[in-house]
């Protein structure tokens, strides 16, 4: 019997504390974000919502942000290090790799900035 009020409780208190979890996702959460799930909003070039206006700028985009999830890459592998879970050769390794993967991108950073540079000047 104490076990069935113990679980009645636990419900209940469940319940409680799920309630505003479960209501802040329905529609009304919706309601407040007007671009959430709605197919046909569509960001127009120069739009403050936008990422960027030009090609230039969203390689350049992409890049930044391949360029810091590389650098998280690597501060994952020294705090897996650090913690035991990568022995140092299996660290040498990765981090031979994650490094490597950065300079390639940061190259390719480095000339996307630079066509950027040169395109306004030619025209």
């Amino acid at each position: 019997m104490d076990l069935v009020i113990i679980f009645v409780v636990l419900a209940v208190a469940i319940y409680a504390i799920s309630g505003p979890l479960l209501a802040a996702r329905g529609p009304a959460a919706e309601a407040d974000d007007p671009v959430a799930g709605d197919p046909a909003t569509v960001i127009e070039p120069g739009d403050p919502m936008s990422a960027s206006d030009g090609p230039e700028l969203d390689l350049i985009a992409e890049l930044e942000a391949a360029r810091d999830a590389k650098y998280q890459e690597i501060r994952d592998a020294e705090l897996d290090l650090r913690t035991g879970k990568l022995s140092d050769e299996d660290y040498q390794a990765i981090d031979q790799t994650l490094r490597a993967e950065a300079v390639g991108i940061l190259h390719e950073l480095d000339r996307a900035r630079e066509s950027e540079r040169e395109l306004p000047s030619a025209s």
